[in-house]
């Protein structure tokens, strides 16, 4: 995401403003039943909201800055935003270059007030699939055999010259659509180019990462609130507990399944992937609004073909044009698998959360897995 002068400027305005009424906030902060004030928290992302909210339970209050329905690569926050973080007691967010605003947000936070959380720090990352070259994830054994051992896959081979006949009059039928969906130029797909600092962010959709990531969270409140040290270790354990059950489903699921590679909109599942044996083809790179050109569509529609992939899924907060105009094509079916990088509305409403979603997402794979 392109920083300008002007939103820099925004950010150190703000909490330089923000210096004054500090005090004034933190007086206004609710009260626990001990009648001390709750510490305050701020996430970046959807799961480390829900990790910080399952650990913190009564003690803290929790809130994401990147409000629900926003795609969070294209979040900027706003002055008020910044002004509300300068409150924070903790600043907890993802890191490996995913919120690119974030490294000048905390060049203005006060040391001294606010403990900044970067819960990717010291984690074992993968490197950012490119754009359009169509890296599968990691290919690996089942999923019971050493899932941190899995290579990383290859990028997706080109597959040659179209087949004469009905599927090459497809393809051109569904030409106009797949260019209007591509915005018909290959220079397009490089438009909204996102720095991810050459790694991939999306740890949380291994459980295990997530829980890596709780952990650190639930290490800042201990040391941030001593009093209630004891609710956040017993608050961790519980939510441990729970992701090595979702661990052990996804496993026991993909064990049982005769596919191991499956399409995605965009290259988010690497570490899902890497963690069980699987393999994804992404139609972009690690930013959904990084688009394939026309001729790496027809490609991504033909290795459908060839590799009896019987889903295209996409996910929620990004447009799914693209992914619909290649099952289109390829004459398959399309489902969605929900990245997690934030809570649609709806969902929200629903009381949808990481667990209920992730497991919609096992289901989800079981089917375009057969």
């Amino acid at each position: 995401m392109k920083k300008t002068m002007l939103a820099t400027l925004t950010i150190v305005t703000a909490l330089a403003m923000a210096g004054c009424g500090t005090a004034n906030t933190a007086n206004t902060s609710p009260q626990t039943d001990e009648g001390t004030s709750k510490i305050k928290v701020y996430t970046t992302l959807y799961p480390l909201e829900y990790a910080a909210k399952r650990i913190a339970g009564e003690y803290a209050d929790v809130a994401n800055i990147v409000p629900a329905g926003v795609e969070p690569h294209d979040f900027e926050p706003t002055a008020k935003d910044m002004v509300a973080l300068s409150s924070a007691d903790l600043f907890i967010y993802n890191g490996s270059g995913f919120e690119a605003w974030v490294d000048n947000a905390v060049k203005g936070m006060d040391k001294n007030k606010t403990t900044v959380v970067n819960t990717t720090e010291g984690l074992s990352l993968l490197e950012a699939a490119g754009g359009h070259d169509h890296d599968h994830g990691h290919e690996g054994e089942a999923a019971e055999a050493g899932h941190d051992d899995h290579k990383e896959g290859s990028g997706a081979q080109g597959h040659g010259e179209h087949k004469e006949g009905s599927e090459a009059q497809g393809h051109e039928e569904h030409k106009q659509d797949a260019a209007a969906a591509t915005g018909s130029t290959e220079e397009h797909a490089h438009e909204h180019e996102h720095d991810h600092g050459g790694t991939d962010p999306h740890v949380w959709l291994d459980p295990t990462m997530l829980k890596a990531q709780a952990e650190k969270i639930k290490s800042a409140l201990v040391e941030k609130d001593k009093a209630h040290a004891d609710a956040y270790e017993k608050n961790y354990q519980q939510l441990a507990a729970d992701l090595d059950q979702l661990d052990k489903d996804f496993a026991d699921m993909v064990s049982k399944s005769s596919k191991k590679e499956f399409m995605v909109a965009h290259s988010a599942f690497a570490y899902l992937a890497k963690r069980y044996g699987l393999e994804q083809v992404a139609i972009s790179g690690i930013d959904p609004a990084d688009e394939p050109s026309p001729s790496e569509m027809k490609e991504l529609v033909e290795h459908v073909k060839e590799h009896n992939i019987s889903y295209v899924l996409f996910e929620t907060l990004a447009s799914p044009k693209v992914a619909e105009v290649i099952a289109k094509e390829a004459g398959v079916q399309t489902g969605t698998l929900n990245p997690l990088e934030g809570l649609t509305e709806e969902e929200a409403k629903a009381g949808k959360d990481y667990l209920s979603i992730m497991k919609d997402n096992l289901e989800m794979l079981r089917a375009a897995l057969k």
